[in-house]
């Protein structure tokens, strides 16, 4: 995720993915993490070279603390469409808490009327997870995020007639 063309939209959405395992690891409120990233882990700092020193450089600041303000005031909401998302042997307590935390960010954007085609959020978390995970991991949020994509925003996917 590093190198290349800066993307502040992803920037955004690897941060809001942090900052939310940080929140669920204690009872934190959510500003108070926001506060705590924009201070301390967005930006670049002097002697810092990558997302591997905990900063993420080319970040979209509103868009960050927008994911991270929709997820957790709407985790009672997001929460269960996650769970009904998943297989019936993967319950919410046995997703890794990163994977968590990615997909209540990808739902709560895909929960945006204003935010970006369905098809982009998902391809987007799709690179986040990737960024996280070297298993089967980003391939179990595509299918979650994609099933409520369909859901959440069903004009986006137009039924085509056989």
């Amino acid at each position: 995720m590093s190198g290349g063309k800066p993307r502040p939209r992803t920037g955004s959405r690897v941060a809001a993915v942090q900052a939310l395992f940080q929140a669920e690891q204690g009872p934190t409120n959510p500003e108070t993490v926001i506060d705590e990233f924009i201070r301390y882990r967005l930006g670049s700092a002097v002697g810092s070279d990558g997302f591997e020193d905990g900063r993420v450089h080319d970040v979209d600041v509103k868009l960050f603390a927008r994911i991270v303000r929709a997820a957790t005031t709407g985790q009672d909401e997001i929460d269960p469409m996650i769970a009904e998302a998943l297989a019936a042997d993967w319950p919410m307590d046995r997703l890794d808490p990163v994977l968590r935390a990615l997909m209540r960010a990808g739902v709560a954007e895909l929960c945006m009327a204003d935010g970006p085609p369905a098809k982009v959020v998902i391809n987007e978390y799709l690179d986040v997870a990737h960024g996280f995970f070297e298993g089967d991991e980003p391939r179990m949020a595509n299918g979650v995020l994609d099933r409520l994509a369909h859901t959440l925003r069903p004009a986006e996917f137009p039924v085509v007639a056989s």
